[in-house]
């Protein structure tokens, strides 16, 4: 079955291309009402094409917002082991559009990479799995393992129905192990196993003064400026060491040992690399860490997003009613989002002068998890990604969160395994978002690889 599988991957790779591009042209914004046609049409296509490459049940499950499709195929009997992949359809808004340099929803292949909104974050790393899932039933005929779906339509809204819809179908989505494909490759051409993900608490924070805006001559210099409460208040939340002033923000981070911390040195990590990719002269964050300890290991704050007042082109005297920002925090293990957002609240109506009104709202959150790399899952992974690459892969912690780990964990006990394919450049919820056309492929037989190993 795996020789079969490896050649009908390799003859039909025009035929990926096109088909990922007929799924990155939809347009499945998740946080956008005006794309709810949009929404539907993804999980819809989806579904019809798990259909069409031989799954034999194919669902859309209704959930309290976005929906869910769920596929599967047991043809390899229940003495075979099961795996679940775990996807989303739904992306980021594309805004600033004007910096884009093709349409978004236009997919364009250019310099080996095809750029397009979800390109990487995830339709183009959840078609890796389909496309594997396909080699084997149409070259092979059938799978060495028994495999199912679960892609979601709210990963970037913070999978807020994505829990109850797994309690509601638990027994559906039983597995011996979750394959996930969200993350990104620590290098070019370096494979890398992700044992780590930061959780995380969204917050939005609203400051009112007066009842509407006024004219800034007639009463400024007398009355609080909410624009300016709300900056004073950011800019308290952290100190100039990089230390984030939270009374207990940091009680449960568990530190990391030394041991960990020598891993991490060994990582083909540039930090000349990273300047370059997020384009900034230097690098500036907590003391007394590195900074692949800082972006992968250590709870951070950062703002998201900052309104206030007239901020449209040419001038407009005016004294703003109200400011809101939007402020995420990622957070280690052990760290809870709940307590987190509560502390953080707290601390913030303290730093708000009494002038002016203080909302804090907590839009969605996730837990942080740690892997056990010893899992004969994990040790699957390393052994596809060591046949598809030619070399072992590196383990390393993710920056970003995936609350489905956790979910998945406490909801059906299914270990996951975290087999990234993009790259740190891929531009994910920034104009130009792109994935490289190399990785596209080699990730798909890395997959073909992983599901012979998991049927071993």
């Amino acid at each position: 079955m795996l020789k079969e599988a490896l050649s009908y991957s390799d003859k039909h790779r025009e035929q990926q291309l096109e088909e990922l591009k007929e799924l990155l042209s939809i347009p499945s914004i998740s946080t956008d009402q005006r794309s709810q046609t949009g929404i539907r049409r993804a999980a819809e296509w989806l579904a019809g094409h798990l259909g069409a490459i031989g799954f034999t049940r194919v669902e859309i499950w209704a959930t309290g917002g976005h929906p869910a499709v769920f596929a599967e195929w047991l043809g390899a009997g229940p003495e075979r082991p099961t795996v679940l992949v775990y996807g989303h359809y739904d992306v980021q808004p594309t805004d600033p559009l004007n910096e884009w340099r093709t349409p978004p929803f236009t997919p364009t292949v250019r310099d080996n990479a095809i750029y397009a909104r979800g390109a990487a974050d995830d339709k183009g790393q959840l078609f890796i799995h389909i496309k594997a899932a396909e080699a084997y039933l149409r070259g092979a005929g059938k799978l060495p393992v028994n495999l199912k779906f679960i892609i979601e339509g709210e990963e970037e809204v913070g999978s807020e129905h994505l829990s109850a819809c797994v309690r509601a179908h638990a027994n559906d989505l039983r597995a011996d192990a979750v394959a996930i494909s969200d993350s990104h490759m620590i290098a070019p051409g370096t494979p890398t196993v992700v044992y780590g993900l930061r959780g995380l608490a969204y917050m939005e924070v609203e400051v009112t003064g007066p009842s509407q805006d006024l004219h800034s001559g007639t009463y400024g210099g007398a009355v609080y400026n909410p624009g300016q409460a709300l900056c004073e208040i950011i800019a308290q939340l952290k100190d100039d060491r990089g230390h984030i002033t939270i009374p207990g923000f940091y009680n449960r981070v568990r530190p990391l040992s030394e041991q960990e911390r020598e891993l991490m040195r060994q990582l083909p990590f540039e930090e000349a690399r990273f300047r370059a990719e997020a384009g900034i002269a230097g690098t500036w964050g907590e003391e007394g860490y590195s900074v692949i300890e800082q972006i992968t290991a250590r709870p951070t704050l950062e703002v998201n997003g900052l309104v206030s007042g007239y901020t449209a082109p040419g001038a407009k005297t005016v004294l703003p009613a109200r400011a809101l920002a939007k402020i995420s925090m990622r957070l280690v293990p052990d760290q809870q989002p709940q307590e987190i957002a509560e502390l953080f609240e707290a601390h913030v109506r303290r730093l708000a002068p009494p002038q002016v009104k203080v909302d804090v709202r907590l839009l969605h959150y996730g837990d942080g998890a740690l892997i056990d790399l010893n899992t004969p899952q994990v040790q699957a992974s390393v052994r596809a990604f060591e046949k598809a690459f030619g070399k072992a892969p590196v383990f390393v912690r993710e920056g970003g969160s995936i609350p489905v780990v956790s979910i998945f964990a406490q909801t059906i006990g299914c270990p996951a395994v975290l087999m990234g394919f993009g790259l740190p450049d891929d531009n994910l919820h920034s104009p130009n978002e792109k994935f490289d056309l190399g990785n596209f492929y080699m990730g798909i037989k890395t997959i073909i690889y992983f599901l012979d190993e998991v049927a071993r």
